[in-house]
């Protein structure tokens, strides 16, 4: 997840973390949708890079 495409520098805190909220909550529920039976994604894996993990 590319935080250049959901914040701003424009943006406010209260605005930069709702994005991030509503961000995280869309990929949680697209995860959730597409694999019914697997484990609950962990959201601390949305803000590493592949390599780190």
């Amino acid at each position: 997840m590319n935080a250049n495409t959901i914040i701003n520098d424009g943006m406010t805190l209260e605005e930069k973390l709702a994005a991030i909220d509503a961000a995280m909550a869309t990929v949680r529920l697209n995860y959730k949708q597409a694999h019914p039976d697997a484990a609950p994604l962990d959201p601390s894996d949305l803000t590493t890079c592949e390599g780190c993990q």
